[in-house]
């Protein structure tokens, strides 16, 4: 399945951000006719391919509208999320509940709610930016809510092959943008992450994993647990965001 970007509506939540931005300028640099760029607080742009849309993911009805608003979508970039500072699995629960209702319902939602304007434009396809956390075991919400979209993702790629669907992850550690800056750790660039994402939706690939330690801890996975979890525990040790 290869789909190039030329000519194609593209959707991308969290399109203020490094990568976001990212995400947008490249698709139209690849010949998208038109991106939509979503957030909360929708920035201006001064290209007219771009249209701006204020878009909360938590909010069922801004996403129920947004996918009627955006029938012309055929390929849908999941890219919103949050990290906050002090995220901890221990809680406090409300806060645990404001990352999975973002990191993983709020993502959930979007793709269901395109999933029939894709079908009605040949299956189209959705993208959804994961992390390698998923694969660390940190002890985090963010790390947990990753792990969960991860097997929504494999899911979502079932559920949606028949009507042809492209559903890809990506993977992927450090990025260097805004959000990553507490963390004094190597970091790959967002342009870099990007064009990788669109190599492979042009690709057909199902995964895409978008630097080396990703690629890395993606091959240690077949690991007994004795040998990976321990190892892992050592190497984050000293990791403290």
């Amino acid at each position: 399945m290869e789909k190039s970007l030329e000519g194609r509506t593209v959707l991308i939540t969290g399109s203020n951000g490094g990568l976001g931005e990212q995400f947008v300028n490249q698709a139209l640099e690849r010949g998208a006719r038109k991106v939509y760029a979503a957030a909360r607080t929708p920035r201006q742009w001064d290209d007219t391919r771009i249209q701006a849309l204020a878009l909360d993911i938590t909010d069922a009805q801004a996403v129920a509208d947004a996918a009627t608003l955006a029938s012309d979508v055929d390929l849908l970039v999941n890219n919103a999320a949050i990290a906050p500072a002090g995220d901890s699995m221990s809680g406090p629960e409300e806060e645990l509940r404001r990352i999975f209702e973002t990191n993983f319902f709020g993502t959930l939602r979007v793709a269901n709610a395109f999933a029939p304007v894709l079908a009605t434009h040949g299956g189209g396809t959705i993208l959804n930016i994961l992390s390698a956390a998923a694969w660390l075991g940190l002890s985090t919400g963010y790390s947990v809510s990753k792990a969960a979209m991860w097997a929504a993702t494999n899911g979502l790629r079932f559920q949606l092959q028949a009507q042809k669907t492209q559903v890809i992850g990506l993977l992927v550690g450090m990025i260097d943008t805004p959000m990553s800056t507490r963390w004094d750790v190597p970091k790959v660039s967002a342009a870099s992450v990007v064009a990788q994402a669109y190599d492979g939706v042009s690709d057909g690939a199902m995964e895409i994993l978008a630097d080396e330690p990703t690629r890395g801890l993606k091959s240690m996975l077949s690991m007994k647990g004795e040998e990976l979890y321990p190892m892992l525990h050592d190497q984050l040790a000293s990791f403290k965001p």
